[in-house]
């Protein structure tokens, strides 16, 4: 769980520089991401 919500954290903070930088694709791409693996600690929540 730990480790997911490092990678979580690390895609949210490139997201953020992506979005600065005006990188609109890998945005969207941290943020496909970041959704991941938030659905991945949901699963870990469930059980």
């Amino acid at each position: 769980m730990k480790e997911l919500i490092k990678q979580y954290e690390n895609n949210k903070k490139r997201s953020i520089e992506f979005m600065k930088n005006g990188q609109l694709n890998a945005y969207f791409e941290a943020l496909l991401e970041m959704n991941r693996y938030k659905k991945l600690m949901l699963a870990v929540i469930a059980n």
